[in-house]
């Protein structure tokens, strides 16, 4: 059975994207089997261990 809800500790964000950035990104990651959510959180956990590294 698939659940379609928000895990917990999870939260929406709405995003505005340029229309083909977003539609190649979406190809790039149905070829790679990838979930784009998941890609947008590891890119956005990555940009901020990278600025804690720098502030420290």
């Amino acid at each position: 059975m698939v659940s379609h809800s928000i895990k917990r500790g999870n939260t929406k964000l709405t995003l505005s994207i340029e229309k083909k950035i977003l539609e190649n990104f979406k190809k790039f990651c149905d070829k790679e089997g990838l979930i784009i959510s998941k890609q947008i959180e590891k890119f956005m956990k990555q940009k901020v261990e990278k600025w804690r590294k720098l502030k420290d």
